[in-house]
C-alpha cells in the first residue's frame, strides 16, 4: 500500500449493506476485478472510496460528468480525512497524481491526442497507475469504451466498477463490451435494503393505460387487415406452396441436420406452413425434431409469429440458397415493402415502427398526464411535488392558444404544459425547466428574482397566455436558472415541473419529489432507472414520504395482450423491484407484481384506470407494505413460475396414466387371488389337481403378477411425476444450485441457501431460491 493512503479512513459507520458488500471484498478482487451494482442513494461513491484505499495503489477514477468528478473529490475529502486534506489529488489526467480523477471525455480526448497510441498507453505505465475506478459505468456503452478496452489490455490493472443501471437491454455488441471492460457483477445492493435502513423512501409503479384515437386505430387496422391479406393470398399460392415442398431441408432432412439443428425454428416454421395449407408430414421429417408419438402432436397454427420465422429465413437468411426461385422471392420482397413489413433486411409483420411510434407519441398520452396530476394534486394537496420527464421540448407549439391544444398532435414538454394549464384551474404552480427553455407563472417572478443574485433574468409573456412568462437566461446563467427552479420545487412555490430527461434524468437531485409521471419513449432501461431513481430518494424534511410512479401505455386494440408499449413495459420492470398490489405483499421483480390482467380489452381500460387512481391515493398503505415486505428478512429469494400444470395435453396424459395404473391394480388383484385361491376353487368344483399341474399354475400366476407389477410400478411412477410436478421441479433447482457451487458461483455458504417448490393454489408451480444474494 502506498504510505499517502493510511492516512484515509472512513470517518462513520458503514450501513449494514455496505459493510456486507465490503465483507466479500477480498474475494470479488481476486479476478482483479470488482463489479457493483448499486441503486443511487446506496453510498457508490463512499464505497468506491474505500475499496481503492483498500487496494492502495495509486489510481484513476473516471465519471461521466464534471459534477459527479467533483463529488467524488469532495467525499474523499469529507468522509475520509480529519482536519488534515488529503491533497495527493489530481483533477487533469495529464498530472496525475495518487489519485487522479476525471471524465471519461476528458480520457478519450487524452487518447486522441496521441497520434501514437503506444504512448498512451506508455503514459499510465511510466505515472505507475495500476487502479481503474468507472463510476456510473453504464455510460461506457458510448465511444470512450474504445480507449478503455485498449488500456486494459495493455496492463493487468484492478478495474472498479460502479453502476445503479447495466445495459442489459442494449445491443449484444453493447453488453459484451460493457462485461468485456468491467467483469461480471460481482455484488448487488438492492433497493429494499436501502428503504429498511431508511436511505431510500417506499415507492409503488403505476401504469396508466389510454386508447388510440380513431385515426391511430384506423391506422393500425389497415396495417393488421393487409398483412392478413398477404398471408392469405400467400398461402394459396402454387409457387410459394412448391417452394416450400422442394426445398432442400424439406426434402432431404437426414443430409442437413447440422443446419436443421442450428436453426429448428425455420424448420419447424416449414412443417408448420405445409401443414397450415393441408400438407401432411410424414414421420420422417417430424422424428428430426425429437418427435415420436405422432398421433398425439399437433402442429400450432401458422400464426404471424412462425410466419415471421419463414420469411426473414426465405428472404434473407436463406436467400443465397434459393436462386432458383430469386423472381418469386424478388416479387415476395417487393409487396412485403409496400406494406412495410419488409426494412433493413427484416421481416416484422406484428408492427413496423411507423406503428409503434403512432401508439408511442399518441396524443392521448397527453389527457392521461392530465388526469394523474389532477388526481395526485386532489390526493396530496399543498404536499404535491410532481415532476413529468420527457424526451423533445417541441419548440413548435410554443404560441399554441388554449382553442388550439385539441389538435396537438405530439407528445412533448410543450404539448404538456398546454394540456396542464388548460385543464386545471390551479396552475400558478407550474412550471418547465429545459436546458434551452424555462416557463413560470408571472406570479413567481419575485421568487425567482430572490434567488438569482448576480444573475440577469428577463421575462417576456407568452403569446399563448400571458399568464406565463418566459425565462430569458444567457449561456452563463443556465446552471444558475436550473439551481433556482430547483429550489423553488424543493420549497414548494413551484409543485408541477415538466422537463426533459435529457436535464433532469439523471445527476438532477430534488429529493421531495413524490409524484414522477415518464413520459419518455425512446430511452433503454438504463435511462429509465436513472429517471425512476429521482423520485426514490429521501427527504430530510418528509421522513414518511411515499412516492408514485407513473408508466404511460397506449394499447393496441388489435393486440389481446395490449401490444408493442405493454410489452416493453413488461421488459423494463423485470429489473424494478418492488411490492406486490397482493392482500398480502411480497417484494418481487417484474410486471406482474402490479396486478394488471394478462388480457387487455380497451373496453377495460377506464375501469383499470379509475382502480389505479384509486390505488395510488392510499400512499400510507403502500408506506405500510413496503414495511411489511422487508420484515426482518436479510436476503432477498428469487423465484420462478411454471405454468404448464394446467395445460391440457399435462392434464390429459395424467389422466392416462391413471386410468392405466387403476386397470392393472384391478388385475393384480385377480392374479394374487388366483395363485392362492387356486386350489380351494378346484376342491370346491371336486376337480383333481395333481402337484405338478398346481405348481405349473402357481408359477405362471407368480410371472404374470411381477410382469404386471412392474408395469403398475412404471405407471404410477410416471402418475407421480405428472402429478406432483413441483417436487420434480424442486430436483432440478437443486441440481442448479449444486452446480453452481461446485464452479464457484455462489459466495454465500450453501448450507444457508434452501430450494423450495409448491403447487399454488391456481395450479402453477413455484420454484423459489431462498437465502442467496440478489445476483446469485
Amino acid at each position: 500500500m502506498i504510505d499517502a493512503f493510511r492516512v484515509l479512513e472512513f470517518r462513520f459507520p458503514w450501513r449494514s449493506y455496505q459493510d456486507k458488500l465490503l465483507q466479500n471484498f477480498y474475494s470479488h478482487i481476486a479476478d482483479k476485478h470488482f463489479h457493483v451494482i448499486a441503486p443511487p442513494g446506496s453510498g457508490k461513491t463512499i464505497l468506491g472510496i474505500e475499496i481503492l484505499r483498500r487496494l492502495g495503489k495509486k489510481t484513476l477514477v473516471l465519471a461521466p460528468t464534471i459534477t459527479i468528478r467533483n463529488q467524488w473529490l469532495d467525499r474523499l475529502q469529507t468522509f475520509f480525512t480529519d482536519d488534515t486534506p488529503f491533497l495527493e489529488t489530481s483533477l487533469d489526467i495529464k498530472t496525475p497524481n495518487t489519485i487522479t480523477f476525471s471524465t471519461y471525455q476528458s480520457l478519450h480526448s487524452f487518447y486522441k491526442s496521441f497520434e501514437n497510441k503506444d504512448d498512451f498507453l506508455e503514459f499510465f505505465k511510466k505515472h505507475n497507475i495500476e487502479t481503474i475506478v468507472l463510476d456510473e459505468a453504464h455510460h461506457l456503452k458510448n465511444a470512450w469504451w474504445t480507449c478503455l478496452i485498449a488500456l486494459k489490455k495493455s496492463y493487468p490493472f484492478f478495474i472498479v466498477a460502479l453502476t445503479a443501471t447495466p445495459p442489459y437491454d442494449s445491443s449484444r455488441l453493447e453488453i459484451n463490451k460493457y462485461f468485456t471492460l468491467c467483469g461480471e457483477v460481482d455484488d448487488e445492493i438492492c433497493v429494499p435494503d436501502l428503504i429498511r435502513e431508511n436511505d431510500l423512501s417506499p415507492h409503488q409503479d403505476f401504469v396508466y393505460f389510454s386508447k388510440p384515437y380513431d385515426s391511430e386505430l384506423n391506422f393500425i387496422n389497415d396495417y393488421r387487415n393487409n398483412i392478413a391479406e398477404f398471408k392469405s393470398n400467400l398461402l394459396l399460392s402454387e409457387n410459394f406452396i412448391n417452394l416450400l415442398k422442394a426445398y432442400r431441408l424439406y426434402q432431404n432432412p437426414q443430409d442437413y441436420l447440422d443446419e436443421i439443428y442450428s436453426n429448428t425454428a425455420f424448420f419447424s416454421s416449414i412443417l408448420i406452413a405445409l401443414n397450415e395449407v393441408g400438407i401432411r408430414i410424414n414421420k420422417e421429417k417430424m422424428q428430426v425434431l425429437g418427435i415420436e408419438t405422432f398421433d398425439k402432436i399437433r402442429l400450432p397454427k401458422l400464426d404471424l409469429h412462425w410466419f415471421e420465422i419463414l420469411l426473414q429465413n426465405l428472404l434473407v437468411e436463406e436467400r443465397e440458397n434459393l436462386i432458383e426461385h430469386e423472381d418469386f422471392l424478388s416479387d415476395l420482397e417487393k409487396k412485403l415493402r409496400r406494406l412495410h413489413g419488409f426494412e433493413k433486411n427484416k421481416v416484422n409483420l406484428t408492427g413496423n415502427e411507423t406503428l409503434y411510434r403512432s401508439l408511442a407519441f399518441s396524443p392521448s398520452k397527453l389527457e392521461s398526464i392530465v388526469e394523474i396530476v389532477n388526481a395526485e394534486r386532489l390526493s396530496l394537496q399543498d404536499d404535491l411535488s410532481c415532476v413529468i420527464l420527457t424526451d423533445y421540448i417541441r419548440k413548435e407549439f410554443l404560441n399554441t392558444s388554449a382553442e388550439d391544444v385539441m389538435y396537438i398532435d405530439k407528445i412533448g414538454v410543450l404539448p404538456i404544459f398546454h394540456y396542464i394549464r388548460t385543464s386545471s384551474i390551479s396552475n400558478k404552480d407550474l412550471a418547465v425547466l429545459t436546458g434551452s427553455l424555462v416557463i413560470i407563472h408571472h406570479s413567481r417572478i419575485r421568487a425567482v428574482n430572490g434567488l438569482k443574485g448576480e444573475e440577469f433574468f428577463n421575462f417576456s409573456p407568452l403569446k399563448s397566455d400571458e399568464d406565463f412568462v418566459k425565462v430569458n437566461v444567457s449561456n452563463s446563467s443556465s446552471k444558475a436558472i436550473v439551481s433556482i427552479m430547483t429550489q423553488l420545487f424543493e420549497e414548494g412555490i413551484i409543485k408541477v415541473l415538466i422537463g426533459t430527461k435529457a436535464l433532469l434524468g439523471e445527476g438532477w437531485d430534488a429529493p421531495s419529489i413524490n409524484s414522477l409521471i415518464l413520459a419518455s419513449f425512446v430511452g433503454s432501461f438504463v435511462s429509465s432507472n436513472q429517471m425512476r431513481g429521482r423520485a426514490i430518494r429521501i427527504d430530510a424534511n418528509n421522513s414518511k414520504k411515499t412516492s408514485n410512479i407513473w408508466h404511460l401505455a397506449c394499447i393496441d386494440p388489435t393486440d389481446i395482450h395490449g401490444g408493442k408499449e405493454v410489452e416493453l413495459l413488461k421488459r423494463r420492470f423485470s429489473a424494478f423491484l418492488g411490492i406486490t398490489n397482493t392482500t398480502i405483499p411480497f417484494i418481487s421483480d417484474g410486471y406482474e407484481r402490479l396486478g394488471i390482467p394478462e388480457t387487455i380489452n380497451s373496453e377495460d381500460v377506464d375501469d383499470l384506470n379509475a382502480e389505479t387512481l384509486n390505488y395510488s391515493a392510499h400512499r400510507t398503505e403502500t408506506y405500510l407494505q413496503w414495511k411489511q415486505s422487508i420484515g426482518r428478512g436479510t436476503k432477498l429469494t428469487r423465484q420462478i413460475q411454471l405454468e404448464d400444470y394446467k395445460e391440457p395435453e399435462f392434464k390429459a396424459q395424467r389422466s392416462v396414466f391413471f386410468a392405466k395404473a387403476t386397470q392393472l391394480v384391478v388385475l393384480e388383484i385377480f392374479l394374487i387371488l388366483f395363485i392362492f385361491l387356486a386350489p380351494a376353487l378346484a376342491t370346491i368344483l371336486e376337480l383333481t389337481i395333481n402337484q405338478k399341474l398346481s405348481s405349473f399354475i402357481k408359477f405362471i400366476g407368480f410371472i404374470a403378477v411381477l410382469y404386471f407389477g412392474y408395469r403398475l410400478y412404471k405407471l404410477v411412477v410416471y402418475y407421480l411425476r405428472h402429478g406432483f410436478l413441483h417436487t420434480k421441479i424442486k430436483r432440478i433447482g437443486l441440481a442448479i444450485l449444486q452446480t453452481m457451487d461446485e464452479i464457484g458461483i455462489f459466495i454465500t455458504n450453501k448450507k444457508n441457501v434452501q430450494v423450495h417448490s409448491e403447487k399454488t393454489y391456481g395450479g402453477a408451480v413455484n420454484c423459489t431460491l431462498k437465502g442467496a444474494t440478489n445476483y446469485e
